[in-house]
């Protein structure tokens, strides 16, 4: 088939899925599992062979990101249950001072969005955001912004987060330097989007709380886990991860060290060990039964799967794209561009994240398109992990009416449409730029 043709089927299929997402509502697995099958059968694929490229296509990409999504889940849903959040954000609120709360704050958010779901944070950190505005008489936005920031970096740029790990492993990057470049890019951009940018606006726009929502401030006498064992039980996997990326560097090939650092670095193994630490820290060791834990975990795993079996959608229109020659096409094309590869990411991203409003769905259907282009190239190694942040940051633009989070953020705060898109989408479009034009400056030297 001509490339022209292969070229018109990528744009149509695109189209199509956009169509089917935001004006038929469908569900963005059933959506992306059809375009992918329309697309194969387009592209003259034998039925069979589309068959077995979908099959191949979820396989693949379950193996891994099922797993990690899982336990991740489960560990994040451990952290919520004992209150290790509250215990992050009521230490440091203390070490900060009320003059800087909204650096502890930004900070709380940022580590507790590691293990825990977005909305989730939120939800659960918000009445802290509450209490405060209500004793100082300030904009909800002028705490409120740097926590959403915070919560929105972490979610978006490191890993076990689902978002990053699908990208992650659809480009074929290493999650080390995926969590270290996170950490990079994120810092500034958590700081620029948040405690800055939330002390400018909460100066334009005053925000209270919302007549509607019941609250109730935390309790300090309240039994919380420690502060050590909450920070301790996070950083563990992501040390771990690190490990094993930093010895695949420095040791040799067939050292014993690296080995043992590789089988105990890999995600597999380091988001099960702080799960178990987590199961029975902040599980057993303070009270709870086995079917207590057992119950926290398998509720953990109902949102999980959603965010998994899209995915693996992703998954399969990756496959088919590469299968069906398309991707190779769609490749060659991306080669003549002027746009370095990181910078393409970017605006792809972007492109389907503004159309649709999903920051998943912009992230996998965004890996899917790059895959073929990066294979064809034959990038490999910490550029991997620079596309992936790129990627990240391209999803997390321009948040708008089609993006759940910013109901959230609507209806938790109070706000006007015309004020939420002055507040919580300008945070999200300073997150993207500030992070995308991080690793753009570090990809020059790498």
């Amino acid at each position: 088939m001509a490339s022209s043709s292969l070229i018109l089927i990528v744009i149509a299929g695109i189209s199509l899925l956009l169509f089917l997402i935001i004006r038929s509502k469908l569900h963005a697995f059933v959506a992306l599992l059809l375009v992918s099958l329309l697309v194969g059968i387009a592209a003259g694929m034998p039925l069979k062979s589309v068959i077995e490229s979908i099959q191949n296509g979820m396989g693949g990409t379950l193996g891994f990101v099922a797993v990690v999504v899982g336990l991740g889940a489960m560990f994040g849903q451990m952290l919520e249950a004992s209150g290790g959040a509250e215990r992050l954000a009521q230490t440091l609120m203390r070490k900060f001072g009320e003059s800087k709360a909204q650096w502890a704050l930004g900070i709380t958010g940022f580590f507790v969005a590691i293990p825990v779901f977005f909305d989730v944070g939120f939800i659960i950190l918000v009445p802290i955001v509450y209490g405060l505005a209500k004793k100082t008489g300030r904009s909800l936005l002028y705490y409120g912004i740097p926590l959403l920031a915070g919560l929105a970096v972490t979610h978006s740029f490191i890993p076990p987060t689902p978002g990053p790990i699908a990208v992650a492993n659809l480009i074929g990057a290493d999650l080390g330097w995926v969590i270290l470049f996170g950490f990079i890019a994120g810092i500034p951009a958590m700081i620029v989007a948040g405690p800055l940018f939330g002390k400018y606006i909460s100066q334009k726009i005053h925000a209270s709380i919302p007549p509607y929502m019941e609250w109730k401030e935390y309790e300090n006498e309240r039994d919380l886990p420690s502060f050590g064992l909450i920070t301790t039980i996070i950083l563990v996997p992501l040390l771990l991860i690190l490990l094993n990326t930093v010895s695949g560097v420095v040791l040799p090939e067939k050292s014993t060290f690296r080995s043992f650092f590789t089988f105990l670095g890999h995600p597999f193994v380091a988001l099960t060990i702080a799960t178990l630490l987590a199961f029975y820290f902040l599980g057993r060791k303070r009270g709870l039964s086995k079917q207590q834990v057992q119950d926290i975990a398998t509720k953990a795993l109902e949102p999980a799967g959603i965010i998994i079996l899209v995915t693996g959608a992703g998954g399969v229109f990756k496959q088919i794209l590469v299968d069906s020659g398309v991707g190779k096409v769609l490749a060659d094309m991306m080669s003549t561009s002027s746009l370095p590869p990181i910078v393409l990411a970017f605006i792809i991203a972007a492109l389907v994240r503004v159309s649709q409003g999903s920051a998943t769905v912009a992230m996998v259907t965004s890996a899917g398109l790059m895959a073929p282009f990066i294979e064809t190239l034959q990038l490999t190694g910490p550029i991997l992990g620079l596309i992936t942040i790129a990627i990240a940051a391209g999803a997390t633009i321009l948040s708008h009416v089609n993006d759940s989070g910013f109901w959230l953020v609507n209806r938790y705060f109070g706000l006007e449409v015309k004020d939420t898109l002055k507040s919580w989408t300008v945070m999200e479009t300073i997150i993207a730029f500030v992070g995308f034009s991080v690793v753009f400056v570090i990809s020059w030297f790498v």
